[in-house]
Formats: C-alpha cells, structure tokens, sequence
C-alpha cells in the first residue's frame, strides 16, 4: 500500500498531502466515470467519504454497464463500470484493462401481498419458466412445490426486466442460461436480450421502482436495492440444491472459490458457483481503464480513488451489504496498474512503492 494511501487513517489532516499528484502538476478536482448501477450505492458513499478528505469530486453516472463500456471506448470519461468482465480481445482491441472493485450479488424479488422478505422459494429452472412466459401464475403447482405451507394466490405474474444494457442482466441470464437448456437455446445470455416476456425498467432503480408498485410483480435487482426500497426478496436453491438467502456471507461463499490470480485480465463470472452456502446469481463490479494514459496526472488521480477504497472502504461496502475485494486480490490489482498502464512515451503511471 502507498504511504499516502495508509495515512488516510489519520484522517482529514492528510488530505491535501493526499491530494497531490504523484507527477507533478495541478490537482484533480473531480474524476469521471460511468456505468453499471449495480455498485452505485457503494460509489456514491465512497465518494461523499473521499470528497470530505481530499476535496476530489467523484461525478458517477449510473446508467448501466453497456453505456459504460460505450463511454469508455469513446474517451468520454475517465473510467467506465461494468458489472459483465469484458473477454480479452473486446479489451485488447480498444485498448482497456480491466479489475473488480467491489462484490455483491443480484437477487429475484416478488410483490405479492402477505409474502414479505425471504417467504417465497424458487429454484433457477422455475425462475427461468417464469421469464420464459411458460410459468404464469403464483400459485402454479411448479411454484407451490417449492413453497409448501406457503399460501399462494391465484394471480398473474408480472414479470420486470431491465430495458437499459446491464451487467445485472448479464449476471441474471448467464445463471438462467447454466439452469435452463431451454432458456440458453431461446434467449441466451448478455447485458441485453430478447425478453420473450415482460415490462422494461431503466436501471436498477427502474426495475425496483416498477417491482415496488405493481401486484404480483417478479423482478430482480442487486441487493442493496432490495433493501433500500423495502422489497420481497427470495431463497434460491443454489448448485448444492440448498435454498439460501442472499446476504454478504452468502455472495462472499459465491466467491470464495474464485481463481482471480489465474484468470486473465480478470475475468472471473460467479454464477452458479459450489459451495452449500453460495448464493447463486454472485457477480462483482469491474473497473474499466485506458492501458495508455494521456493525462498522468488525472489518471493518478482515478487511481488514487480506487486504491483509497481498496483499502479504506470495505466497512462502507459492508454496510451495504456488498462484499469487498480481498487484499491480496487488491494488490494483485495494483501490481497490474504498475504494470500495464502507462504514459504514450512508456512511462508507468502507477509506480511502485
């Protein structure tokens, strides 16, 4: 870890030490980035709390990883967010790298009344029925199977999908896709499908928005928005065929198996992962990031941010119930800034310590 970095534990009397670039030249006063709304809250607290220390602006557009990727690819900003990895020659090709930020998970959520947070069971082949348009009523005998002892109306499904490109999305139909041979055959997995059924929400904030208001709606959103508005979520049977309840220790049994050393630019899915206790539609958040930089001063600057909240900011990724990257995925992290990103005359951006 950076000096600068550790002494962010003594608090604001470091910030304008903190805030200096490592190059020379002036100071940023705000970096830019755009992306998936599935780490959104995490971000914006991480931000407010780094504003208050180093006076350094976060301005975050959450619009969903596929404008993400497409912001980053056209330089309109200094980094892009994606909650689906890119492949290497998608980041070979534009020239990018890749690293994950921060963990969490996507989950089903249900408004039904009388059917509150964690009642309601499903398994993956039966989710993928529902959005098929196969399965179309609450108490179908595929649903009420699951869920004996529980009282299921006689209502039609509302079935909520997202409208924008999204990595949750890309989470959601890649975990279909591994449960249900008919859903990869029909639909198949992306950040944006052909839904065969259903109503478009923008963003996760849409999708929670529409599951909130609409009776006998199915939807799915990353959790912290599950919780923030109050929704239904479900138990999912997972691969070990346990139902478990999507929380942190539930994404983190999701990840614990992950080979990120060996994973090339890091790419690494979490769905449908072993584990008894894996919650099975885990995904994490990736950071997308120019290999050649040029504006050193202002992508130390992005750098900073992102290594401040490797090591500052796993308490507040907590409190929302994500989960934070390992230390030693965080220094393998920082060993390819130092590594891959350079200036255009070959000069490292990150150095090292």
């Amino acid at each position: 870890m950076k000096a600068w970095s550790r002494a962010f534990a003594g608090g604001v009397a470091v910030a304008l030490a903190v805030g200096a670039p490592l190059g020379g030249g002036a100071a940023a006063a705000e970096i830019t980035g755009a992306g998936a709304t599935f780490p959104y809250p995490v971000y914006a607290k991480w931000a407010d709390a780094y504003k208050t220390l180093t006076g350094v602006a976060l301005n975050y557009q959450s619009i969903g990883s596929g404008g993400g990727i497409k912001q980053i690819e056209a330089k309109t900003v200094d980094f892009g967010a994606s909650d689906m990895p890119l492949e290497p020659a998608q980041l070979d090709k534009n020239g990018l790298v890749q690293w994950p930020m921060v963990m969490g998970g996507a989950v089903p959520v249900v408004n039904i009344a009388g059917i509150g947070p964690g009642r309601m069971r499903l398994s993956g082949p039966v989710l993928a029925e529902i959005y098929l348009g196969k399965i179309t009523k609450w108490n179908d005998p595929a649903i009420a199977g699951l869920n004996p002892g529980l009282k299921l109306p006689d209502q039609a499904i509302a079935v909520i999908h997202r409208s924008d490109g999204s990595g949750t999305t890309f989470l959601f139909t890649n975990y279909l896709s591994q449960v249900s041979p008919a859903w990869q055959t029909k639909v198949g997995f992306n950040t944006s499908v052909q839904w065969p059924v259903g109503l478009g929400g923008k963003g996760n904030e849409g999708v929670a928005n529409f599951s909130g208001r609409t009776p006998g709606a199915i939807g799915y959103v990353e959790f912290a928005y599950a919780l923030q508005n109050k929704l239904a979520f479900v138990q999912m049977r997972n691969r070990e065929g346990n139902f478990v309840t999507p929380s942190m220790a539930s994404f983190g049994a999701a990840a614990a198996n992950a080979d990120w050393r060996h994973a090339r630019d890091f790419h690494v899915v979490l769905t449908n992962q072993p584990g008894k206790d894996s919650w099975p539609i885990s995904g994490a958040s990736f950071i997308l990031f120019h290999r050649v930089q040029n504006s050193p001063n202002q992508a130390q600057a992005v750098l900073k941010f992102f290594d401040w909240a490797y090591h500052n900011g796993g308490q507040m990724a907590q409190q929302l119930d994500y989960v934070p990257i390992p230390d030693k995925v965080a220094s393998l992290v920082e060993q390819t800034w130092q590594k891959d990103l350079t200036t255009p005359d070959g000069k490292p951006v990150w150095p090292a310590e």
